[in-house]
């Protein structure tokens, strides 16, 4: 029986199973979420890949977990959803020890709760830090106070576009066509000679 076959025995109209590019997803009501995860590894999906959200505006977060089979070489999105109001899950730390730092970044950078993970604190942002960067209504301070450095086009930032040197095409008279009050072409860039 495949895993998503033994999932939907399992939960029934619980969990929704699906294709991501091969890959089975099964989503689950959030009070499955640690079961799922348990059945799974269970069921020979032993190694724990990543877990992540996902902000799905406006109302909830996606969290999503990858494990994988490595015998059979299978692959296993389990996903749930969390309100935005209260996102909290409870911690798969008991079920997958890897699992640690993937919820740490994920409640810093999404704001997700993990209850009963070990140590809920912060794993990459500076101490203070406020907000959860990775959520689509935060506010990029630095870009709103000051020019974005990686503007490629005209209008992208305040600093305008680089000015280039004017250059007639080659056989025009430096004195032809020029605007009223351009100064002349240097000698050499007018194409003649």
């Amino acid at each position: 029986m495949s895993i998503g076959a033994a999932i939907e025995a399992r939960y029934g109209s619980r969990a929704r199973i699906s294709d991501s590019f091969g890959d089975v997803v099964a989503d689950v009501e959030p009070g499955d979420w640690l079961d799922a995860l348990a059945f799974a590894r269970s069921e020979g999906f032993e190694f724990f890949d990543w877990l992540t959200g996902v902000d799905e505006p406006p109302d909830e977060f996606a969290v999503v977990a990858h494990v994988v089979d490595i015998g059979a070489v299978a692959h296993l999105l389990v996903r749930t959803r969390v309100p935005r109001a209260d996102p909290r899950l409870p911690s798969a730390t008991g079920v997958f020890r890897g699992a640690d730092w993937h919820e740490r970044e994920t409640f810093e950078m999404f704001g997700v709760i993990f209850d009963g993970h070990p140590g809920l604190r912060s794993l990459l942002l500076p101490e203070g830090f406020e907000g959860n960067p990775l959520r689509k209504d935060f506010v990029l301070a630095a870009r709103v106070a000051k020019a974005w450095p990686g503007a490629k086009e005209p209008g992208e930032s305040d600093h305008g576009s680089p000015s280039r040197r004017k250059m007639l095409p080659p056989g025009v008279p430096a004195d032809w066509a020029r605007p009223p009050g351009a100064p002349a072409v240097p000698e050499g860039e007018d194409g003649d000679g």
